[in-house]
């Protein structure tokens, strides 16, 4: 899962709430920071939280059986209310896109 060789996507509502640098940082954190040190299932969650002014991505992945994992990735980037809570990551085996929960089939 979440290989780099993959195709990937930001649907529109994404794009329309982060801008291009945030959606960067998904990805790089994914393949420097998740890729290899965590089994990664075909979908990711990321919290945004405001850590002193600036954006933070909690990375969220629950497991029956260990509890809830939580890693907080500190970022450079402006926080501001405007900005989603939550983005997920999703990978079809083929491709990859980050998109916003009001976008999954789900909600």
């Amino acid at each position: 899962m979440f290989e780099r060789n993959h195709a990937r996507y930001a649907s529109y509502g994404t794009v329309a709430a982060l801008p291009g640098e945030m959606i960067d940082a998904v990805w790089r954190i994914i393949d420097h920071d998740l890729q290899g040190f965590f089994p990664l299932s075909n979908l990711l969650t990321f919290e945004l939280q405001n850590k002193d002014g600036k954006a933070t991505y909690e990375y969220v992945q629950a497991d029956e059986s260990e509890g809830t994992l939580r890693i907080g990735f500190d970022t450079e980037f402006a926080f501001t209310t405007t900005l989603p809570e939550k983005v997920l990551a999703y990978d079809d085996g083929d491709s990859q896109i980050i998109l916003l929960p009001s976008e999954t089939i789900d909600e």
